[in-house]
């Protein structure tokens, strides 16, 4: 194929993503009631209350991307060097793919994109890497949390309640493990004639020591604290009189069943509202206010970055050989 041809090529994909994935926004946000219950509350709140609070849930979105992208900015350190703009398009471009593909698995294609050729799949390693660390957090936490809903909720022997804790202390402590020997995968791996052929891509992981890891899991804790607050702030500020505990322990539950959950990111919100609902109705008979505030985090999470991340698309370079300035 000739560099034309490629050009035309990579345009017309481009294209035909941005259209998709506006498509798939458009008709998601058209049917989404739960939009429509989020505005009839705001309605008898001041209006300058209501940008106060929505701006500073804004806000902590762009500071939670931002992370991100400094965290994918780490984590390539020891394969291709970028500067921390170049990872903010990645990452804002990732999410647009995101949108309309299973388990976000668009989000990989988004940013290694921006690499060299013959980097990308390590490239996908290393950003494993890092999901990894955010899938450790919100396994650890919601752990925790779960072992005081069942304390509060869930009536049962005191020997049952010792071996739940027993049994989420392991679990915890497996993924911190792991995910602090991860180098270890790389060896087992290695273990097996068919995987060691591909050892030139896996062989990132022996890279990552305790020291690294560590770093890396820091950046995972500040994207935690930051999205969490972002619920915690809609909450007491739409549903008075709810605990401050009660809604740090439900939201950490809340993180943990989504991650164990299959989803498409535009049709997330619905397993989202659903499993907020199930988990908040211990806590408060407000329902609709808990549909919207979780809605209203899906749409400011994920649509509008991924409309911002729109205009990265362009710059995607699938061929490796074109400029996408």
């Amino acid at each position: 194929m000739t560099g034309k041809n490629k050009k035309i090529l990579s345009i017309l994909i481009k294209i035909a993503i941005v259209v998709f994935a506006f498509w798939f926004i458009y008709h998601k946000l058209v049917a989404n009631k739960n939009l429509e219950d989020f505005r009839s509350l705001l309605k008898d709140i001041p209006t300058t209350e209501i940008v106060t609070v929505i701006g500073l849930v804004v806000l902590l979105m762009f500071v939670n991307w931002f992370l991100e992208a400094a965290k994918w900015k780490r984590l390539m350190s020891h394969i291709e060097s970028i500067s921390f703009y170049r990872a903010i398009e990645s990452v804002f471009c990732g999410l647009t793919l995101a949108i309309f593909t299973p388990n976000r698995l668009g989000e990989y294609g988004g940013r290694v994109f921006f690499l060299s050729p013959k980097r990308r799949i390590v490239g996908i390693v290393a950003m494993s890497v890092g999901s990894i660390g955010q899938l450790v957090l919100t396994n650890v936490f919601g752990a925790i949390a779960a072992c005081f809903f069942i304390y509060r909720f869930v009536p049962m022997d005191n020997v049952f309640f010792i071996a739940i804790v027993f049994f989420a202390t392991i679990f915890a402590l497996f993924f911190l493990v792991f995910y602090f020997n991860i180098r270890w995968l790389n060896g087992m791996l290695l273990s097996f004639k068919f995987t060691r052929k591909y050892k030139k891509f896996y062989s990132i992981l022996g890279r990552y020591r305790k020291g690294e890891l560590f770093r890396i899991i820091l950046f995972c804790l500040a994207r935690y604290i930051v999205f969490s607050s972002q619920y915690f702030i809609l909450f007491v500020w739409l549903i008075p009189g709810l605990q401050y505990a009660d809604i740090v322990m439900m939201t950490c539950l809340l993180f943990l069943v989504q991650s164990a959950l299959p989803s498409l990111d535009l049709f997330d919100v619905g397993i989202r509202s659903v499993t907020a609902v199930e988990l908040f109705k211990h806590v408060t008979d407000q329902h609709v206010a808990v549909i919207a505030c979780t809605a209203s985090i899906w749409l400011i999470n994920i649509i509008i970055p991924a409309i911002l991340g729109s205009y990265f698309v362009f710059k995607l370079n699938f061929f490796g050989n074109l400029k996408t300035n």
